[in-house]
């Protein structure tokens, strides 16, 4: 009796073992890290940190091809709600039934300016009223399908302004 429980436990594993993951069509995205939560403020790349996501796509249709200029992944400074920082995600091809794939992304943010809200403040020219400010980012990804993933933000990340 024990030998045929220790057999059904055998082929129990090894079937869950050989089965792919299921994931939804829609990506998911999670915030894993930045390579830094302290930056110089500027206009241009004074300086820069990454930031790394895991994703998961139950279809695999991750990426566009490098003759499709189609952006797939979207950054959103929340201080303004503007979508200032877009990629292009490196395609990922598609490998029979059972496509579903999961991995990280890591990509590149450059400095940004310090906001405050003084109507004689300009930003990243001006002394700033204040040494810091503190930027979060929204980050979400778009497959070949249009599925739209999930929504994350990242740590909050110190911006040290022009004094």
């Amino acid at each position: 009796m024990k030998q045929l429980l220790f057999v059904i436990a055998a082929l129990a594993l090894l079937h869950a073992c050989t089965q792919p993951p299921e994931y939804p069509v829609e990506p998911v995205i999670e915030y894993l890290s930045v390579s830094k939560n302290v930056m110089r403020e500027g206009k241009f790349q004074e300086d820069t940190l990454f930031v790394t996501i895991g994703f998961t796509d139950g279809d695999g249709d991750i990426g566009h091809e490098d003759t499709d200029n189609t952006i797939d992944l979207y950054v959103t400074d929340m201080r303004t709600g503007i979508t200032d920082n877009s990629y292009k995600v490196p395609y990922v091809p598609e490998l029979g039934s059972g496509n579903g794939i999961s991995g990280t992304i890591t990509f590149q943010l450059y400095s940004t300016c310090c906001i405050f809200d003084d109507p004689g403040y300009v930003p990243c020219e001006d002394v700033a009223p204040q040494p810091t400010d503190t930027v979060q980012y929204e980050i979400y990804l778009i497959d070949r399908a249009g599925h739209v993933s999930n929504t994350v933000q990242t740590e909050p990340i110190i911006i040290q302004c022009k004094q």
